[in-house]
């Protein structure tokens, strides 16, 4: 067994995990965390379910101030994305990056049509950067823009194409000339993308991955069997040493970040935030605090059990050390100490756990019994039971509570066993 996942599932893995898109995207979706964070701060001060906080807002006009620094930040998520990704691409290749990105952002911006029509009064205005597709509806168009131009601009550097200048020439304005030849040709194709989009389909580039790419994708993620395969990935793949979380959230988050934009702007048309008003269940919050809180498998009950229970001096020390950070949501000490990876006894509750978590999420939502959730997030580290009460009130709250009970009794059993066989080793009877 031990063999053939060396041998055989490892390799095939970190084959995938190490393709040079997956890594793009990977470390460019990163880029927007930042916005996401400090838009959902301002998002929550202006949407906080508080009677007398919302009041106080509404009557002193500080929600419209809010809601302006959330539109200049996780409003426009897929702007960044497009950049960090297209300059990850190209950094990667150990090139400068930034021209790439730039280009990227222009090719994006080139995608969309610069008029809308005022429904209303049925005019054109012109000369607009839509900000319906800056978004989440953005964000799959986002990728592929980012991926493409990263390919193409590292293909143009890696073959030479490209103005050179002296040496003497400072290096900021030899990087300029650098990219005129790949913009040129990255730009005109894209132009001539949107003339034919325009001619054919009567739409646009991005209107059209959206709904042909992206809504089906977000079907998938937002089914109970995507809630499911998400559970599922993230402790798989840290079974096997690779950092599962930060590869599913860099393949799925920008469709789960998409379901929280959506949710939320459910919210700002006036309607109320359900389902039959198109609401979406599996968000990034749905995995941040519901599949991966206190860390990949949700591990808080091993943790709690070596503080309380263990009987080997190793978990008993190995608990004290990492229940600081388990609250914090980090348990790579938990994972690599105990072990967890390629521990066979320790793979059914470290993917029992969180797709049964996933599975109670899914209904609570499903059935109204927790209120589904807006564009809200918190930071990773926020801890449990505190996080849910940003995102979701008292009921999520109460649900974090739920799931990580249940998952220290399905922990119970392997752990004790594991604690049963170092005490063993430590007394050398075994």
């Amino acid at each position: 067994m031990g063999d053939w996942m060396n041998n055989k599932v490892i390799p095939q893995i970190l084959k995938f995990v190490n393709l040079k898109p997956i890594i793009a995207l990977k470390n460019g979706m990163l880029y927007t965390m930042p916005f996401t964070i400090v838009g959902s701060v301002f998002l929550l001060l202006a949407n906080l379910p508080v009677e007398s906080w919302a009041k106080w807002v509404t009557d002193s006009g500080l929600g419209a101030y809010f809601n302006q620094a959330y539109g200049a930040s996780f409003a426009i998520m897929a702007i960044f994305a497009v950049i960090g990704i297209a300059y990850s691409y190209v950094k990667n290749e150990g090139y400068e990056g930034m021209a790439a990105g730039m280009i990227a952002l222009v090719i994006f911006i080139l995608t969309m049509s610069s008029s809308i029509m005022d429904p209303e009064s049925k005019v054109t205005i012109g000369n607009i950067i839509n900000k319906d597709w800056t978004g989440g509806k953005g964000m799959i168009s986002a990728i592929i823009i980012g991926l493409i131009v990263g390919a193409v601009y590292s293909w143009f550097i890696k073959n030479d194409i490209r103005i050179k200048l002296p040496e003497s020439v400072p290096e900021n304005v030899a990087n300029s000339f650098t990219a005129l030849i790949p913009a040129a040709v990255l730009i005109t194709g894209s132009l001539l993308v949107y003339i034919f989009f325009d001619k054919v389909f009567n739409s646009t580039m991005i209107e059209w991955i959206y709904n042909v790419i992206q809504t089906p994708l977000q079907g998938i993620t937002d089914s109970f069997g995507g809630a499911l395969l998400i559970g599922f990935l993230v402790p798989f793949l840290w079974f096997f040493g690779v950092h599962g979380s930060t590869i599913v959230s860099g393949i799925m988050g920008s469709l789960l970040q998409t379901n929280s934009l959506e949710n939320q702007d459910i919210i700002n048309a006036g309607k109320e935030l359900t389902l039959a008003n198109g609401g979406h269940i599996v968000t990034q919050q749905f995995m941040d605090q519901f599949l991966t809180t206190t860390g990949a498998g949700m591990t808080i009950g091993l943790v709690v059990y070596m503080v309380f229970f263990a009987k080997s001096a190793q978990y008993k020390e190995l608990g004290k050390l990492s229940i600081g950070p388990a609250i914090f949501n980090i348990n790579e000490p938990i994972i690599f100490a105990t072990p967890i990876v390629m521990n066979p006894l320790m793979i059914v509750p470290f993917i029992l756990t969180p797709v049964v978590s996933s599975v109670i999420t899914y209904v609570a939502l499903y059935t109204g019994l927790v209120p589904l959730f807006t564009a809200v997030q918190v930071p990773w580290t926020t801890p449990p039971i505190i996080s849910g009460l940003l995102i979701g009130g008292w009921r999520a709250a109460l649900l974090q509570f739920v799931v990580l009970t249940i998952g220290f009794f399905i922990y119970l059993p392997f752990i004790k066993k594991m604690d049963a066989m170092n005490v063993k080793v430590e007394e050398g009877t075994d």
